[in-house]
């Protein structure tokens, strides 16, 4: 039986999937080309603009899709617009009950007037601290380099310097066809020898040998998407088999970033109900939901709660273990990572059940 979206907006929510470039609201990037100068939007209308950009996600392509960046991160090349980005990114995700979240961006987009990395980065964790303060959320950031050019090993180090002011990771993002994860090994290799976490895009517009690399060459984590692990199973439902390197993933509890939304826009599969996230739950591999990026794909954590409810049949129990998952895979520190899962998770999920359970769904 699907749950209500009033009962999943109150649930607490642990995000580890998220693009800060691809979040920001319509009305704040048409406010920041106005201050900033920036000429090239397509529209100044909110509603229009807001339509463009899910009009332009939804083409079924990876590359296309990336293409609306263009414009968020157009607005994001001044500090005080980074700053208020980041602080409107952490008061939205807080206002929908996520109680945990990783952010990731690519410092290197941010430069083009002559901002460093580590003033992008500051702006930042600025603009996290203003926008988390007062509320249940812990926030922090994932440096990414962008897999189509060559500054991964400066980011590595950018993403390094800063792991006690908010960074916990580091990734590489951007188109995935024709970038595999080795020719930012040496990125990859600083990571792991600084006793730091990696998490790598792949396996969300390629498929296995883009897992494998990222895995088992470069030493990630966590799978950013990992949604084409399902090339490696076969069979019908109930009997399925694994191959190798799906029975690996698995076994290792490496977690999956899945984006169900994003998915259907950029073509993995047709819709919420195609999604192989029913099957990759059901064959109980570390499953984890995020959104990808809010603006581009017109969603929210709560919204993919709601979809995902209504498309597959999950209650509480379902939520509360995709959550639980998320909380066991985040690269925050283990007591933060407990005080959460003991403090808030299972509390809240305790309070939302029996609320359930009684027949009422009133605050």
């Amino acid at each position: 039986m699907s749950v209500s979206p009033d009962l999943l907006q109150r649930a607490p929510k642990a995000l580890l999937h998220d693009h800060l470039d691809g979040g920001l609201r319509p009305a704040t990037v048409i406010e920041l080309a106005a201050e900033y100068g920036y000429k090239n939007l397509p529209t100044t209308d909110i509603d229009d603009l807001s339509k463009w950009f899910h009009r332009g996600a939804k083409r079924n392509d990876l590359v296309l899709y990336l293409e609306t960046f263009a414009h968020t991160v157009g607005v994001m090349q001044d500090r005080d617009a980074i700053e208020r980005v980041a602080f409107e990114c952490a008061h939205d995700l807080a206002t929908e009950g996520v109680v945990y979240a990783e952010v990731r961006m690519a410092p290197e987009l941010c430069t083009e007037k002559g901002l460093t990395l580590d003033e992008v980065m500051q702006a930042i964790m600025d603009g996290f601290a203003r926008g988390s303060a007062g509320t249940e959320l812990s926030i922090y950031a994932i440096c990414s380099a962008m897999r189509t050019a060559r500054r991964s090993l400066e980011i590595a180090e950018l993403a390094v310097r800063w792991r006690d002011r908010g960074v916990v990771g580091f990734d590489i993002a951007g188109a995935e066809a024709g970038h595999p994860p080795t020719r930012h090994l040496e990125a990859f290799n600083h990571v792991q020898r600084e006793n730091f976490h990696s998490t790598i895009h792949a396996g969300e517009a390629f498929g296995l040998p883009s897992i494998w690399e990222a895995v088992q060459l470069c030493g990630a984590e966590r799978l950013g998407h990992g949604v084409r692990i399902v090339d490696d199973i076969t069979g019908d439902a109930g009997s399925e088999q694994l191959g190798r390197l799906a029975s690996y993933v698995r076994d290792r509890r490496i977690p999956l970033e899945l984006c169900p939304t994003s998915n259907v826009n950029t073509g993995v599969c047709a819709s919420i109900a195609d999604h192989p996230i029913g099957m990759l739950r059901r064959l109980r591999f570390r499953v984890t939901v995020n959104t990808d990026n809010r603006l581009m794909s017109d969603t929210s954590m709560t919204k993919e709660f709601t979809q995902l409810s209504e498309a597959f049949g999950w209650g509480l129990e379902d939520f509360e273990w995709l959550t639980l998952n998320a909380m066991k895979s985040a690269f925050a520190p283990f007591p933060e990572r407990l005080r959460i899962i003991n403090g808030l998770v299972k509390p809240r999920y305790a309070l939302l059940k029996a609320e359930l359970a009684m027949g009422t769904q009133t605050r």
